[in-house]
């Protein structure tokens, strides 16, 4: 759900029944007219620029939607307050999944984008606190890694059985009328239920037709998250009543046992509590398994000594990040250290942030080294020629044995980047350039 929005943090409960106000609805008042107040609006407005984002089916950029509004605005506001407008169709987008397959965006008009950031900031604040404590997508305050850090909890405490459970096609597959009879429950204002539910049947353009929707979410839209967390919080309350020991990351969730026999039986009763949700497992990639070789949230378990349990960068999540530089570390003419530098600087860090968990020093620092042979194995290659490589060489301190040797064997360009060439592009040097470092 890239590109979605989120309200300002607020303050987070600890898992607690439905507060009574939850029950009976907020905003009985005029939880729209507290939406589309003129502060509200600024700041929803600021929220859509710093997001940025590609146009809608309008074709207006977020520059040109806001010269748009200006004029436009008045209208749109009187047609939002006496019911009569209509969202935009959503722009299809399809963008590939780490694990092979595409997944489909929904791009809303940047006008919608920013009504529908605008009703996030007046919704979120109210609903999010009665979310369990055991949900970590998508919310104020929250994030992946506090959802890998407690299922590390729980594996360390002995629950080494998960149940990892996949849903077959989540956002696509949200029932409208079951994700509208929960929305009721905590919403009053009617007139916000009803704009809700034309966003989520706003056509959908593909191929320059567009076509009705009677099902599912977009994701892309700044409300998707907030309405998906509405739908599953039904899940985690069902499991918190069990007393399961459990972590959800917006459609993933893992519970986690003791045995295999008490996972089957978990996994028996989210099968039940999903269908009342119109919701399928995905039983292909759904399994009750021990947590040693599965992944979550692109990290895996380990077991160190002393039965301490630590976290790693699972399998596909490493291939992924050597995939990622070999394409930009491509021996190819025309680019120099420094523009690959500057292309790593703007995909390493990103990655190593996510992964600042991952307890496998080794491992980063071989990555280290796996990088920088390539880098000189691009440094080689672009200097080709045997006379060059002697010549740069010996500028860089090399000695003439070194110099003739690597020169003589100037297109073996991985297996020279081997030969002593450390000492002459020591990590100094790759520092010097911006090379940023994984360990």
């Amino acid at each position: 759900m890239a590109g979605c929005g989120e309200a300002a943090s607020e303050a987070v409960s600890d898992e607690a029944p439905l507060a009574r106000d939850a029950q009976t609805g907020w905003g009985a008042g005029d939880l729209l007219g507290q939406a589309l107040a003129r502060e509200n609006m600024a700041a929803a407005w600021k929220r859509v620029k710093a997001n940025k984002g590609s146009a809608g089916v309008d074709g207006r950029t977020v520059q040109e939607t806001g010269e748009y509004l200006k004029q436009a605005w008045p209208d749109i506001r009187a047609r939002l307050m006496d019911g009569s407008y209509r969202p935009e169709a959503v722009r299809s987008v399809s963008i590939p999944k780490p694990g092979g397959g595409v997944r489909e965006l929904g791009i809303p008009t940047v006008v919608d984008r920013l009504i529908q950031q605008a009703l996030l900031q007046i919704l979120q604040p109210r609903i999010d606190p009665t979310f369990s404590a055991h949900s970590h997508g998508f919310r104020p305050g929250r994030s992946a890694h506090g959802a890998v850090l407690e299922a590390q909890r729980y594996v360390q405490a002995g629950y080494r059985v998960v149940v990892d459970v996949d849903l077959e096609k989540f956002f696509a597959r949200v029932n409208h009328d079951i994700l509208m009879d929960r929305l009721a429950k905590r919403i009053a204002d009617k007139r916000v239920l009803r704009l809700i539910r034309r966003y989520l049947q706003a056509g959908i353009l593909r191929h320059g037709v567009s076509s009705e929707r009677h099902e599912g979410t977009p994701q892309g839209g700044p409300l998707s998250p907030l309405l998906a967390n509405v739908l599953l919080d039904e899940v985690d309350r069902e499991l918190a009543r069990r007393g399961h020991r459990f972590v959800r990351y917006a459609d993933d969730c893992n519970v986690y046992v003791r045995s295999r026999r008490a996972g089957e039986l978990v996994l028996q009763g989210l099968r039940d509590c999903y269908a009342r949700l119109a919701l399928k497992v995905n039983e292909s990639k759904t399994a009750v398994a021990m947590v040693w070789g599965r992944k979550f949230l692109g990290y895996c378990f380990w077991a160190a000594p002393q039965g301490v349990v630590k976290l790693a960068v699972a399998t596909q999540a490493m291939h992924k990040l050597r995939e990622r530089i070999r394409q930009l570390t491509r021996r190819v003419r025309g680019r120099s250290l420094e523009q690959i530098a500057e292309d790593l600087r703007g995909y390493v860090p990103g990655w190593k942030a996510y992964f600042r968990l991952a307890q496998t020093p080794r491992v980063m620092r071989e990555l280290d080294e796996w990088l920088r042979h390539r880098l000189r194995a691009v440094q080689l290659k672009q200097w080709r020629r045997g006379t060059t490589m002697y010549r740069e060489l010996r500028l860089l301190g090399a000695s003439p044995v070194l110099a003739a040797r690597i020169a003589a064997n100037a297109r073996r360009w991985w297996h020279n980047s081997r030969m002593g060439l450390n000492n002459v592009l020591p990590i100094a040097y790759f520092d010097r350039l911006g090379v940023p470092r994984l360990s």
